[in-house]
């Protein structure tokens, strides 16, 4: 199946906190989206892989996902190396995607860093005809999506452009709740993580409100893209 969009990412739930409501959109509009998770997360401090999966089901299920994949890279373990490159290079010829989204590549988590340049290197790589890949015993094509773009995870950039989630932030929210076990529990004594903080998903909000508000719209997520970008301006006249 070839998609139209593919998002990486490098733990199961950062596509949701980041980019959720533009995928909701995104498949909304007819178009066909994939995920693909690098690690299991299996160094996070709250829940474990099993329930992981099970979270990134139920997230998928609510984004109306195409694919979901697991490369099973080593988490805390990121690196450009020619295994980790192949892996990324292969997904990215099996579902031909014409965009290619990734993390920023400045940001407070080092595994996010650590994909991002992953995943560009495996972008351009991948349209190598010489960098050979197969799968299921069967050579592939070259092939180099069209663009990639990086979301915000932590760290705030200037952005390229910002995308209307508005219509689409309830179901981001719903996606990124279906991860409950990262995220605040009253039962729970001690809030022990960045994320499981009360804080955290009002956070959330509040930064789609401020990108929201400078397209002068409720909710908006941001995007950088370190090429230019045509505008066609029959949106506005």
């Amino acid at each position: 199946m070839n998609l139209d969009v593919l998002v990486f990412a490098a733990h199961p739930d950062d596509a949701e906190l980041s980019m959720g409501g533009t995928i909701a959109r995104f498949t909304a509009q007819g178009l066909k989206v994939g995920v693909v998770d690098l690690t299991k997360a299996e160094l996070s401090t709250r829940g474990n892989v099993i329930t992981r999966a099970k979270e990134t089901a139920a997230a998928s299920k609510i984004l109306k996902l195409k694919v979901r994949e697991n490369l099973g890279i080593e988490d805390g373990g990121i690196l450009s190396s020619k295994d980790n490159l192949k892996r990324v290079i292969t997904i990215i010829r099996k579902f031909k995607p014409s965009i290619v989204f990734a993390p920023y590549f400045n940001d407070r988590h080092p595994d996010h860093i650590d994909a991002s340049i992953l995943v560009k290197r495996a972008v351009f790589s991948s349209g190598l005809e010489k960098y050979r890949t197969a799968i299921a015993g069967k050579s592939q094509l070259q092939y180099r999506p069209k663009k990639i773009f990086y979301y915000m995870q932590t760290y705030i950039f200037e952005p390229t452009f910002i995308v209307d989630v508005s219509d689409y932030f309830e179901t981001k929210m719903k996606s990124c709740k279906a991860f409950n076990s990262q995220f605040h529990n009253p039962s729970l004594k001690k809030e022990d993580t960045f994320i499981s903080k009360p804080e955290f998903l009002d956070y959330v909000k509040a930064r789609a409100e401020f990108y929201g508000f400078q397209i002068r719209k409720k909710y908006g997520e941001p995007f950088y893209c370190e090429e230019n970008i045509e505008y066609d301006f029959s949106d506005l006249l």
